[in-house]
């Protein structure tokens, strides 16, 4: 392209290529679908405690809003969560019952974290978290300090197949 036509020809419109979405690459405004019901993505968390990290995304459909969580560990483990209204006060116990469900502690810690969309205001802060689970490790409760304030979502494990992905851009 010759020195003219770069400072007075018609400049090219080439659409970037939509890159493939997988569990870890999701963005704000992408679509997705779960147990038949339709969620766009409006923020992400990411955690980090010390490298091993994770993230929740969160979903807003039309009668609810839902948190994705996905960890990678030894495997792919996918959550999907669900704010619940629990008062709890610290410290916080080794066991806490909810909806006739009863949770033991399973581990806990502080992750450094970072947001964008509707949580781009939780970047730098450090949240204490706290992951509970029944015995048949198919309920958990997820309980996150933000300063003084304590946040409680229950979930369940699913499966990737579950979710199905539109990519916005």
């Amino acid at each position: 392209m010759s020195f003219f036509s770069k400072l007075f020809g018609k400049k090219e419109n080439v659409p970037k290529p939509v890159e493939e979405r997988n569990m870890f690459n999701l963005q704000v405004d992408d679509i997705v679908t779960y147990d038949l019901e339709d969620y766009k993505i409006v923020g992400k968390i990411s955690y980090d405690d010390h490298g091993f990290k994770w993230h929740a995304y969160q979903l807003e459909g039309v009668s609810k809003t839902i948190w994705l969580s996905v960890e990678m560990d030894d495997e792919l483990y996918l959550g999907m969560y669900e704010k619940v209204k629990l008062k709890l006060k610290e410290p916080l116990p080794k066991k806490i019952e909810h909806d006739g469900i009863v949770y033991h502690l399973d581990e806990s810690g502080s992750a450094r974290v970072t947001g964008i969309g509707r949580n781009q205001n939780v970047n730098g802060m450090i949240c204490g978290y706290y992951d509970y689970c029944d015995e048949e490790e198919e309920n958990f409760l997820s309980v996150e300090k933000w300063g003084s304030e304590i946040e409680v979502s229950a979930g369940y494990e699913i499966q990737q197949y579950e979710l199905k992905i539109i990519a916005s851009k």
